[in-house]
């Protein structure tokens, strides 16, 4: 998960950063500077990118078009 990966994700469910924040159990200071791109312990990351999947983002890697996010496309059983 890179910097515009977790701003896109953000934007995409409406998040701000106390959202993310809360839903990972992290800081919000641990959030800006994921943003920021500094590094973070691996098992944090790992907290992050788990509460952007549980709330429906799927991480699209580098495909020679650039990282990105979309959402998980939920069945409707109507």
């Amino acid at each position: 998960m890179t910097p515009v990966q977790s701003r896109m994700a953000r934007a995409a469910l409406d998040w701000g950063v106390l959202d993310l924040a809360k839903e990972a159990g992290v800081s919000t200071q641990t959030i800006v500077r994921l943003e920021r791109g500094e590094a973070l312990k691996q098992p944090t990351l790992d907290r992050i990118r788990c509460a952007f999947e549980t709330a429906g983002v799927e991480f699209i890697p580098e495909n020679g078009g650039g990282p990105g996010v979309r959402l998980v496309r939920r069945s409707n059983n109507v």
